[in-house]
């Protein structure tokens, strides 16, 4: 494992001093991962996890077709870097507290994404102000398949989930969302120490990588008086 994390950083290295150089040209796409792995001599997981490095030093752009950008107070969040390193690099004052990590089955969330395993690792958090209110709860569910397989054991990579799935090679490339506005149960309302029926957005998203695979689904319960989603179309490139 540690020659694969050289490897990585090492492509990830010529081709950041390549976009820098100006081979590159801005706006026009990196060679494909098949392209890259030829010239290279690596393996799919290693060029994602090189495009993924690349992406948190904010060089390209790998969520690429139809999506959403989510802005807190108006700026918007990067979700490359997920939004525990986002909100913190915005100098926001927001605590981060896990309330679920663990491994889980359920076979009605995998029936939904077509998977065969119902297996997943099971990733909920609060964020909340310094006064206590709660401003999002997200309910992550991670694909417990290959190196993610014993995720909830072995815990995140720096606290990141992000961080996590771009060093195991699984980098989104697409996702998917449904957004609505729903009351908060009751449960949901103690974890945020809201209000029972306060009305909240509800995002459903769902990622997959180049392949189709599903990366992560995520569902959000957002405060609407401090974030709002900005829906973007079309299909752009790396850069």
């Amino acid at each position: 494992m540690p020659g694969q994390v050289h490897k990585h950083h090492r492509v990830a290295r010529v081709l950041a001093d390549e976009i820098h150089a100006g081979v590159h040209a801005d706006g026009a796409k990196l060679p494909g991962e098949h392209a890259l792995r030829e010239r290279f001599g690596v393996s799919r997981t290693t060029v994602r996890q090189a495009l993924g490095v690349l992406g948190e030093q904010g060089l390209i752009e790998t969520h690429a077709g139809i999506g959403s950008i989510v802005t807190f107070d108006g700026a918007p969040l990067d979700q490359r870097l997920g939004w525990t390193r986002a909100l913190a690099e915005q100098g926001t004052e927001l605590s981060t507290h896990v309330l679920r990590f663990e491994r889980i089955r359920d076979a009605t969330l995998a029936a939904e994404l077509g998977l065969e395993s119902d297996e997943f690792t099971a990733l909920d958090r609060v964020r909340r102000l310094p006064d206590g209110h709660g401003v999002s709860l997200e309910f992550s569910r991670v694909p417990a398949v290959g190196a993610l397989a014993s995720l909830a054991e072995r815990g995140l990579d720096g606290d990141s989930l992000s961080r996590t799935l771009t060093a195991a090679g699984r980098i989104p490339d697409s996702a998917e969302a449904q957004i609505g506005v729903a009351g908060l149960a009751d449960a949901d309302a103690s974890a945020l120490h809201r209000s029972p029926g306060e009305s909240f957005l509800r995002v459903a998203q769902v990622f997959r990588d180049a392949d189709g695979d599903v990366v992560e689904q995520v569902t959000s319960l957002l405060d609407p008086a401090r974030f709002q989603l900005h829906v973007q179309t079309g299909r752009g490139g790396h850069l």
